[in-house]
């Protein structure tokens, strides 16, 4: 077991490495979330976040993925992840992801957030959509906040499913759905590296939480089932029933300090000050 996760810690040089792809990653995803509006298309969000990047002098990491052309990854209302930017024109009351990463340097960052537009003429709906991201954001937090602690890295999806299940959805009755088939991942070099990072209870412990182990921890979820499809463009995974469904995302490192969430623009400061936790910059 120790051999085989041998490469999966970084050396505290490369932990410095990336801290600015995770900067320039999340300032891709505040330019979207500043310009994001009813009547926008995300085809037109895609490149905001693409000119964001490439000022800071970053790449999309997600254009070298093999097969996508584009910048971000745009999901709404029932699309759970990976959506294709088109020429669609967001409406009130959408529910979207935004998936966003930047290779500096040939080190990576990866974040996503999810963002409820306005509706005044469906409060109700707005709202039960905006608890369903809540939710699924704080449920990040609590992830993030588990690994600061945690012995093994599986403990993190254990806090995830905790924090869900304590936490219902509007529908009477009704708890959310967390996916099983999309899960977090190690990420350096490459955007997506080993270890897996469940988010929800697991039988193994997964590897030793020590420092130079950096993770993008994901929760995925949705107000109903957790069954997906891919739809024709073979990229877009939607919920099976029409649910709603939410996204968020950050890349963590462990360091001999503490952890520092690398894509937030505080280093997860204010995320994780409710639970107890303060982030500690890299040396």
């Amino acid at each position: 077991m120790i051999g085989r996760n041998k490469g999966i810690y970084k050396t505290p040089a490369e932990l410095r490495l990336m801290v600015e792809p995770g900067r320039v990653t999340a300032a891709s995803l505040a330019a979207v979330r500043a310009a994001i509006r009813p009547g926008i298309t995300t085809l037109e969000l895609n490149d905001i976040a693409e000119q964001a990047i490439r000022s800071r002098g970053g790449v999309s990491n997600f254009q070298m993925v093999p097969g996508y052309a584009h910048t971000v990854c745009t999901s709404v209302n029932d699309d759970i992840v990976h959506g294709i930017p088109s020429g669609r024109t967001l409406e009130p009351g959408d529910i979207v992801s935004i998936d966003s990463g930047a290779d500096v340097g040939g080190w990576n960052g990866d974040s996503a957030i999810t963002i409820v537009l306005d509706d005044p003429a469906r409060p109700d709906v707005v709202a039960a959509r905006r608890l369903l991201s809540d939710v699924t954001e704080q449920s990040l937090w609590h992830g993030i906040a588990r690994l600061a602690t945690a012995r093994h890295l599986n403990e993190v999806g254990e806090a995830i499913e905790e924090f869900v299940e304590e936490h219902p959805s509007v529908a009477q009755g009704a708890t959310y759905g967390i996916l099983t088939d999309y899960i977090g991942h190690g990420i350096g070099r490459s955007m997506h590296e080993a270890p897996p990072v469940f988010n929800y209870r697991v039988r193994q412990r997964g590897p030793e939480v020590k420092p130079g182990l950096v993770v993008a921890i994901e929760p995925m979820i949705t107000a109903g089932t957790t069954d997906t499809y891919v739809r024709e463009d073979e990229w877009t995974v939607a919920s099976a029933d029409g649910s709603m469904s939410s996204h968020w995302e950050h890349s963590v490192a462990v360091h001999e300090d503490g952890i520092w969430v690398l894509t937030a623009e505080d280093g997860g400061a204010s995320g994780l000050a409710p639970l107890g936790i303060t982030p500690v910059p890299i040396p």
